[in-house]
């Protein structure tokens, strides 16, 4: 498969995974721990249902597609369509919606200026810009653009729903990890704690505050990190937590069937650890069980657009 139906797939398929157990404690999905794609649930929904992760992920692969490349704009304008009429959903209505991306898009309904729809506020860290941002991050390898210009752009998009810095570098990390992973070569954990290196590397010479890199120091040393036990990981909707569990995840498993199911049966957020740990497995594993990809909801469908838009960039 290619990066862009390995990430992709990656995501909707983490999604879907922990969509059953979404907002159950840890200790809730141990008494009933996930195996592989289950329906019912949280949401009351069919197996391989997908939430809002996958959602504004297809929403931002749809808009890439379309103009071949980034519009802020165009973005934002279809998640409104997700939110108002149900576009990019399984079921045709939009469900699991998270307090900052919902109260971007009604600003952005109001005044029509993307940049400034996301809050920048520290209460807006929410893992909801990371959830979605392997669109963005794929387009930026396969234009192969440079570092400067690719955080940029990951920044931007990400600030769409999430404008504090923090949650930006959440995104900008994610960009460099997928990138080593595409083009380093060697194990998943020296492709991770290459990326992250790149990343602080990144953000050590060019981010102002350096404060808020430190949010993120747990991760400097993944061999370290990745010998904390489980009682060391949170698995919240906040955006540090979430990027530590989906990297805690990859960095102590050897498969992704191991990494997935390990991200979501840590409990609490359990669709978007999933979506975020999957992005980056389907990238270096490269496959995922055929079990849990045919149970997807608007699989063809799903296929179809990933395909689209890599034809449509290779055409550009």
């Amino acid at each position: 498969m290619s990066i862009w139906k390995n990430g992709i797939m990656g995501v909707v398929v983490g999604d879907a995974l922990g969509c059953p157990v979404q907002f159950e404690s840890r200790a809730e999905v141990a008494r009933h721990p996930v195996t592989g794609m289950r329906g019912f649930g949280t949401f009351n929904l069919p197996a391989g249902s997908w939430t809002d992760d996958s959602s504004l992920t297809l929403a931002l692969l749809e808009s890439i597609k379309r103009n071949g490349g980034i519009d802020c704009a165009d973005i934002m304008d279809n998640f409104v369509k997700w939110l108002d009429d149900g576009a990019f959903t399984p079921y045709g209505y939009a469900y699991d919606i998270g307090r900052g991306t919902i109260n971007a898009i009604r600003k952005y309904k109001r005044d029509h200026k993307p940049h400034e729809a996301g809050s920048a506020a520290e209460n807006n860290n929410g893992n909801g810009s990371l959830m979605r941002i392997m669109p963005a991050v794929l387009y930026c390898i396969e234009k192969n653009i440079p570092d400067d210009e690719a955080v940029d752009i990951i920044h931007r998009v990400g600030g769409l729903t999430h404008g504090h810095i923090r949650a930006k570098i959440a995104c900008g990390l994610y960009h460099f990890m997928a990138t080593a992973i595409v083009s380093h070569g060697g194990s998943l954990l020296e492709n991770l704690q290459k990326g992250l290196e790149d990343g602080f590397t990144f953000y050590e010479e060019h981010l102002a505050d350096r404060e808020e890199l430190a949010h993120y120091d747990r991760l400097r040393d993944l061999e370290r990190f990745a010998g904390l036990g489980e009682d060391s990981i949170r698995s919240t909707g906040y955006v540090v937590d979430a990027l530590e569990a989906a990297v805690w995840s990859l960095a102590t498993t050897d498969s992704f069937e191991n990494a997935l199911l390990k991200a979501v049966n840590l409990g609490d957020d359990t669709d978007t650890v999933g979506a975020i740990a999957g992005g980056l497995a389907g990238l270096y594993y490269q496959a995922m069980p055929e079990a849990w990809t045919e149970t997807l909801q608007r699989r063809e469908w799903v296929e179809k657009l990933i395909e689209e838009t890599e034809h449509a960039l290779h055409s550009v």
